[in-house]
């Protein structure tokens, strides 16, 4: 297999690499780096990074798939239960972290190698199939465990080269391109998309740290060329947009804006176009199965879609029976199901939840729902396990009823879910965040406003008014903390 970075192992030069606030490191010194952490980590199996927004932590991660070794992103956030199931079934040999920082009593036990991105070391020149396989395991990340403990996915450096080099070919993403973002980094789209795909194509990534409406103008207006981000920064854009000319400029300006791991409501996918001119595209990946769709740079930015399958990936859509779904109508509604080089190769210690998820014919079981447009444009709908409704007959998608109700004035944010109901089978029911909490909308209003724009089988009987709604790290809100209560 040939190099994952080859800008690292060929000639590395003195083009910029990564910048985290005023601390950037050219491909000359990111290339030493590395090579210093692979050299302490050659040999091992796995080995733990804690995951900051910081250097050390591409630094960490690069080094480690240098040395063929898989590495085992920590969010710094987890709970010492958490972390310690994480640390205990992924059996790392060693911990890396910045020089200095904190490491919670769950990693006592564990070999501490601290991360210098002033290192010197050998930079490994030859990544040939020889030495690692493409099947070799480069990374295994922790999924959310809404459902039990997180598993860890082992992805394979096979998924990682094609995603990348999908999204390449979809983007047209190239080393004249210079990312902004201030996504974590223990997740697959900060750490995979967000620095190793930059790497991959020989160009360039500034990290924010901590995403700001403020610093991503400043380095779209200084040069950057994409923006990633997920769904709570675009809204807090489409917030700011009126008030900040600046933004405004900067986002127009902007080659390409694309949002992920979450739906991106249509109303802010609106608002972003009309005081910049430029869409937001949208892609759709998992853990498990690195990035299966988008919206193509040279392609029709289509709110509310997430484009179709990137080069090499099958996609379909199955009903409940496992009947593959062949008629594109944009309405009907099936599980979708994915198969090619991107997937993740195994739950790492779950053989019983590795089988489970994938069918006989190879095709993993994404729990997500969606419609397909006679074009093969996707559209999600909501995930299985919560957004998918069935009332009165009909199959419903809690997201394009989000939609619907974001797009009321009286409405800041909306999330929809489904309970019991004897006579429909499950009701649809609406959580809001009002506009104004003095002056909340009523059911009735809400109810009479989605009928309008969607279906009169698709309005919600039950209000609940919040002042928030619960998210997680990622922006994305957690469905399950509403149904439970």
């Amino acid at each position: 297999m040939s190099s994952l970075f080859p800008a690292l192992t060929g000639d590395p030069g003195a083009r910029a690499a990564l910048r985290f606030g005023d601390r950037s490191l050219t491909y000359a010194e990111l290339a030493a780096a590395a090579g210093a952490v692979a050299e302490r980590v050659r040999g091992r199996e796995r080995v733990a990074v804690w995951a900051t927004p910081t250097p050390q932590t591409a630094v960490a991660v690069v080094g480690v798939l240098l040395a063929g070794a898989a590495a085992v992103p920590l969010n710094p956030k987890s709970g010492e239960k958490e972390l310690g199931h994480i640390l205990g079934d992924s059996a790392p040999s060693a911990v890396l972290a910045g020089a200095g920082e904190a490491l919670p009593a769950a990693s006592a036990g564990l070999e501490r190698i601290d991360v210098e991105v002033g290192g010197r070391g050998p930079v490994p020149g030859d990544l040939s199939e020889e030495h690692h396989g493409d099947g070799d395991p480069a990374l295994v990340v922790y999924t959310s465990g809404t459902t039990g403990p997180p598993k860890g996915a082992v992805i394979p450096r096979r998924a990682v080269a094609t995603t990348l080099d999908a999204l390449a070919d979809a983007w047209q993403w190239t080393g004249e391109d210079v990312l902004v973002h201030g996504l974590p980094l223990f997740h697959v789209h900060g750490l995979v998309l967000g620095v190793l795909g930059p790497l991959r194509r020989g160009g360039s990534v500034r990290h924010l740290g901590r995403f700001t409406t403020e610093g991503a103008a400043r380095e779209l207006n200084a040069g950057a060329t994409m923006l990633f981000g997920v769904p709570t920064m675009y809204h807090r854009i489409a917030e700011a947009l009126p008030g900040d000319p600046e933004l405004a400029k900067a986002l127009a300006g902007a080659r390409l804006l694309v949002s992920g791991s979450a739906a991106l409501p249509v109303h802010d996918h609106e608002r972003i176009a009309a005081a910049t001119g430029r869409r937001v595209i949208e892609r759709y990946g998992m853990t498990e199965t690195l990035m299966n769709t988008s919206v193509r740079a040279d392609g029709e930015a289509r709110a509310g879609t997430v484009g179709v399958p990137l080069p090499g990936v099958e996609l379909r859509l199955v009903e409940e029976d496992g009947t593959a779904i062949t008629a594109y109508d944009g309405e009907t509604v099936g599980e979708i199901q994915v198969r090619g080089p991107n997937l993740f190769t195994e739950y790492l210690n779950r053989p019983d939840a590795t089988a489970a998820a994938f069918t006989a014919d190879g095709f993993f079981r994404t729990g997500d729902m969606a419609v397909r447009d006679p074009d093969g444009y996707v559209r999600i709908v909501g995930r299985k396990a919560t957004d998918l409704i069935k009332s009165g007959g009909y199959k419903i998608g809690a997201g394009e009823i989000e939609n619907a109700l974001l797009e009321h004035p009286a409405v800041r944010e909306a999330a929809v879910t489904g309970e019991p109901d004897a006579d429909l089978g499950e009701r649809i029911v609406a959580w809001i965040v009002p506009a104004d909490p003095q002056s909340p909308p009523e059911l009735e209003e809400l109810a009479d406003h989605v009928a309008r724009r969607l279906a009169p089988h698709k309005r919600p009987r039950v209000l609940h008014l919040l002042g928030e709604l619960p998210r997680n790290d990622m922006g994305k809100i957690m469905k399950r903390a509403l149904t439970h209560g």
